[in-house]
């Protein structure tokens, strides 16, 4: 029966070995709607130096207000006012000729001008709209994208006292077809301010937290009182005493140091894979295992925490063909676990997606942290390490060779209209910009995996709360998650590499308390075996 046991879990297994290889994908934090990255090429010059900002230009068509169009405003040009109050309503009209590229025939005074892209440079648009008595020009755009506008080497020196604004191709055709029939189109411009406390990033710092925390204490606080000890969700195991011997019996893969630099280095090229060979196609597979380790996930979880709870269902059991006996309880949680998946993969766009995104990447995390493990911090000095370096490279480095971070362009999905599922998110729901907060699962599970750690070790060495590793190590990833979203903040959005953060709070302190205590010698050195068998003893 030990050989049918591992015939179902292997599936699994090698689902989540699969789905590893991308967890490291969005392992920096998201970067800020509100704000573009400039262009480092592009030239700064005397009035050609402002930042890149996301404009909202709200429309009235004949008096009725049309959807609000996100546009980006120029590299030159005035400055958009913060508050919606302040903005100034003015009538649209479009540019004769309409690329806006030589003297206009149209009257634009006091009005905001409507030009397509093309013909001659932007600076030179907004000149000629400008000379024709505009108080601001739409840009519309080739595509959906939001290009940046910026100047040329030839601009020695740029006074356009009015904003440019760049708008997507639909709606800027929209807007042009009203105008076309005559239709009396008012715009008013702004960019107003984030907030500067984002209460959706307080709320998915707690969630990062809570899963660590949930993930280390699972095994004893939740698992240790779960079913019958003989059955393993889904399939028997018979034998003798084999409830006193379920721990040994359990599936752990312990992560070794060379493991994890083939690790890091095998996700470094599955990463480049998937920048440069990103499609929908490839997004889907992404998708799909995501699915896979997250049915698994919610269905170990569900199955643990019911069996808790009610004891008595821990015990009934059904014949299956090909399974044998299994426990009622989980044959019939997997079909919920598989509907629950479905239907988020089915409706992921819809506005409260992100809520079963999250349910089924913390289950598949609490998972994972049981079912991997360090087995000291001399490998997880290899593994956290060469995450640390994995994850300023592609994030701040790939761009000087890439020419944009790879990380972030793939995380962000770009060209594919689908975003990677491996990551937390949650909407900021106090934004006048709206967008997402989001965590990689990288940056939950190899910090996770010293936490484990440092609990497991606590108890086999029967430290207490305060003189233990685990308190403090669960502060040190606290803070070190606070820290990276106050380098996103100061930083105006730039997407961080979260464990340039997280791991000297959570490995450079372990390393450090542990020299101070004395106990870095057995930290360095401790082992699996010396653990269960002090844990095992009455």
């Amino acid at each position: 029966m030990a050989t049918a046991r591992r015939a179902w879990r292997l599936p699994f297994v090698a689902a989540a070995a699969a789905a590893l290889l991308v967890l490291l994908l969005a392992c920096s934090a998201a970067a800020d709607d509100a704000s573009y990255d400039d262009d480092a090429g592009a030239p700064r010059t005397p009035g050609c130096s402002n930042k890149f900002q996301l404009v909202k230009v709200k429309n009235w068509v004949n008096g009725t207000e049309g959807a609000t169009v996100v546009g980006l405003s120029a590299r030159f040009g005035a400055p958009l006012p913060r508050d919606m109050h302040e903005a100034q309503k003015s009538f649209a009209v479009l540019a004769n000729p309409f690329d806006c590229c030589s003297n206009l025939t149209s009257k634009l005074a006091n009005s905001i001008a409507l030009a397509t892209r093309g013909e001659c440079a932007f600076t030179a648009k907004a000149k000629t709209a400008q000379a024709g008595g505009a108080v601001g020009l739409l840009v519309i755009n080739d595509n959906e994208e939001l290009y940046k506008m910026v100047c040329s080497e030839n601009d020695t020196s740029i006074n356009v006292t009015m904003p440019v604004v760049m708008i997507p191709q639909s709606a800027g055709k929209k807007l042009k077809g009203f105008l076309d029939h005559g239709a009396s189109v008012e715009v008013q411009l702004y960019s107003p301010n984030r907030p500067v406390v984002d209460l959706s990033a307080c709320f998915l710092w707690i969630m990062a937290v809570g899963t660590i925390v949930c993930a280390s204490l699972w095994s004893e606080l939740v698992a240790c009182e779960q079913v019958d000890e003989r059955y393993n969700q889904l399939t028997r195991k018979d034998g003798p005493n084999t409830g006193t011997n379920y721990s040994e019996d359990k599936e752990i893969f312990e992560i070794s140091a060379k493991g994890a630099i083939i690790f890091i280095i095998t996700a470094s090229v599955f990463l480049l894979l998937l920048f440069y060979f990103m499609s929908s196609w490839f997004v889907w597979v992404l998708i799909v295992l995501f699915c896979i380790g997250g049915i698994e996930g919610m269905h170990v979880c569900l199955v643990t925490l019911l069996a808790r709870i009610f004891k008595d269902c821990g015990q009934k059991t059904v014949q299956l063909p090909f399974l044998g006996e299994v426990l009622t309880l989980s044959v019939g949680i997997v079909p919920f676990c598989m509907v629950f998946a479905i239907l988020w993969a089915v409706y992921r766009h819809a506005s409260f997606a992100w809520i079963g995104q999250d349910i089924l990447g913390i289950c598949l995390m609490i998972t994972v942290l049981q079912m991997a493990r360090l087995p000291n911090i001399r490998v997880a000095s290899a593994l956290l390490s060469a995450a640390f370096v994995y994850d300023i490279f592609w994030v701040f480095i790939s761009p000087l060779i890439f020419h944009e971070s790879v990380m972030i362009a793939v995380a962000r999905g770009d060209n594919t209209g689908e975003s990677i599922p491996m990551l937390l998110r949650i909407p900021r729901f106090f934004d006048p910009w709206g967008g997402y907060d989001m965590i990689g699962f990288g940056d939950i599970i190899f910090p996770g995996l010293l936490v484990a750690f440092s609990y497991r070790f606590d108890r086999a060495s029967e430290k207490g709360i305060i003189n233990g590793y685990f308190l403090w190590l669960i502060v040190g990833y606290a803070v070190g998650l606070f820290l990276t979203y106050l380098a996103l903040f100061l930083m105006d959005g730039h997407g961080q590499p979260a464990l340039l953060y997280l791991v000297p709070c959570t490995l450079g302190l372990i390393v450090i308390l542990g020299w101070v205590r004395g106990d870095l010698h057995d930290l360095w050195n401790y082992r699996k075996g010396r653990m269960e068998n002090l844990v095992d003893e009455p």
